[in-house]
């Protein structure tokens, strides 16, 4: 991978979200495009209330943008199944947030209606790679220095359309504090592309990898605490089914466990939470789930939550690429 391929990907998609902030901000404001808080929630957050949201555009436009340019000027001829699953679930995500935003109220989608929509990009996204020349039903699996491989052969769709569809959702609920969810994807993007790099193999990932972090590096100047802007749905569905499709089209799937732990722990604390609450009759195992919410009741500041999990996901991407590259 050349060194001037990658300042070539990483400065413009970096440029062009630095751009976006200024000019989609004010946009969303005057279309009164505003976030709603849950009154059950953490009584610092109702302040947020109002704060333009969709802000996922932000990032989305330049990494579609510099996805395209790569695909076709052919040097990264392989991006294209992740950029359509990532622009799919964008789309479903778009569709959910412009329903809240227009009954004004936490509903967007029908439940069986959004998994539905998802689960029709899954299931594209998995039969494209797994008939697809480029890629195929094969998985690596490293641990340590043990590298063997594994053909999943037909179970290789269900299994992709349940990474992306836990990957999408966990990562939504992961979205509900200042630069938590963009931050925490860059350091798994980041890792991916190193792993690519190294190996030398699948280098779309890597240049699909750069798009994301340098497009997340200039949401994140506006998304920081205190956000300007909310990714949204659009947002964080879309960075869902990307991590995913990374780790799926770079043949390392099971390497999401430990580098995205975080937004498993995310998941499972939502449906824990749920299952105590109905098994003890009301009762709860958190004080607020998902669990970054249990934090700040705790007495956490916004800012330190955030610094922590990006910390504890930074430290899980670190294992994850001894994991693979031992």
């Amino acid at each position: 991978m050349e060194t001037k391929n990658i300042l070539l990907v990483f400065w413009p998609a970096l440029i062009v979200s630095l751009i976006m902030g200024p000019v989609l901000i004010p946009m969303l404001r005057r279309l009164k495009f505003g976030q709603m808080e849950r009154e059950d929630g953490p009584q610092s957050h109702l302040k947020k209330a109002g704060t333009p949201t969709i802000g996922g555009l932000i990032f989305l436009v330049p990494v579609i943008i510099g996805g395209l340019v790569l695909y076709f000027t052919g040097i990264a001829p392989k991006i294209l199944p992740a950029l359509l699953a990532t622009v799919g679930f964008a789309i479903v995500g778009f569709i959910d947030d412009i329903l809240k935003i227009v009954r004004k109220n936490k509903d967007g989608l029908k439940p069986w209606k959004k998994m539905g929509a998802l689960l029709i990009v899954a299931v594209a996204f998995a039969a494209y790679v797994a008939f697809s020349d480029d890629y195929g039903t094969v998985i690596q699996i490293d641990f340590f220095g043990l590298h063997t491989s594994f053909d999943m052969a037909w179970g290789f769709i269900p299994f992709t359309v349940f990474l992306l569809l836990a990957m999408t959702n966990a990562v939504n609920l992961t979205d509900g504090l200042d630069g938590l969810c963009s931050g925490c994807s860059f350091f798994v993007f980041l890792m991916f592309s190193l792993i690519v790099i190294k190996e030398g193999e699948h280098l779309s990932v890597a240049y699909f990898g750069l798009l994301f972090m340098a497009a997340l590096i200039g949401f994140m100047f506006f998304n920081f605490y205190p956000a300007k802007v909310f990714m949204g749905d659009t947002g964080s569905l879309a960075l869902g089914g990307a991590l995913g499709a990374c780790a799926v089209c770079m043949g390392k799937p099971l390497i999401l466990l430990l580098a995205g732990l975080l937004f498993v722990i995310e998941a499972l604390s939502d449906i824990l939470q749920v299952l105590y609450f109905k098994k003890t009759g009301g009762k709860r195992l958190f004080k607020m789930a998902p669990i970054h919410h249990h934090f700040e009741l705790c007495g956490w500041k916004e800012t330190k939550v955030v610094f922590v999990f990006w910390a504890f996901t930074l430290a899980c991407c670190i294992a994850g690429w001894f994991c693979v590259c031992l």
